[in-house]
């Protein structure tokens, strides 16, 4: 029977390597995508999902182990990418994302290219919005918190980047 996360959360607190193993071994798909989608960048997100890592289990006697530990590990690597963002003043939704989606259908990846190519179009303000909304699944009161914004700020950059994504989408299907 695999342990759940919060007894391997004790035990790593306690300085379990082999709990803090698991928990890399059971987290680090979701770290890694977590911050391929932020970042756009493979290099960047090994970097960033591996100093979440490092931020997250050095803070474990600040956590709850009653809570659950993906969601925390999410917000410390969203954290980080904002911060990251910040330093080089834009977004970075990278530009080898195309080459690096999966196979797919021909309409789904025509799809996929015509979604990617909408959002790397967009100001890098909304294009940020986007990014943490749909593809980190962040709701706005988050990403207002996040970005240190006014909710209503957020929400209108949520909206006008999706009224910038259906015009240029819309107007190359036309």
């Amino acid at each position: 029977m695999t342990p759940d996360d919060s007894s391997l959360l004790e035990q790593a607190a306690e300085g379990s390597h082999d709990a803090l193993g698991t928990l890399y071994q059971r987290y680090w798909p979701l770290a890694w995508q977590w911050a391929f989608l932020a970042t756009g960048s493979r290099a960047r997100a090994d970097d960033l999902a591996q100093e979440a890592f490092v931020r997250a289990f050095g803070a474990l006697e600040r956590f709850d182990p009653q809570r659950p530990f993906g969601p925390w590990l999410k917000r410390i690597l969203v954290n980080k990418a904002i911060d990251d963002s910040r330093r080089e003043r834009r977004m970075r939704v990278g530009d080898e994302w195309m080459g690096e989606l999966r196979a797919a259908p021909d309409d789904v990846a025509q799809a996929s290219d015509e979604i990617v190519a909408a959002v790397r179009a967009l100001a890098p303000a909304r294009r940020e919005v986007i990014v943490l909304h749909y593809w980190l699944d962040l709701a706005v009161d988050e990403i207002a918190a996040l970005l240190g914004l006014p909710f209503g700020t957020v929400a209108s950059r949520l909206s006008r980047a999706l009224a910038d994504l259906r015009v240029s989408i819309e107007g190359e299907r036309v």
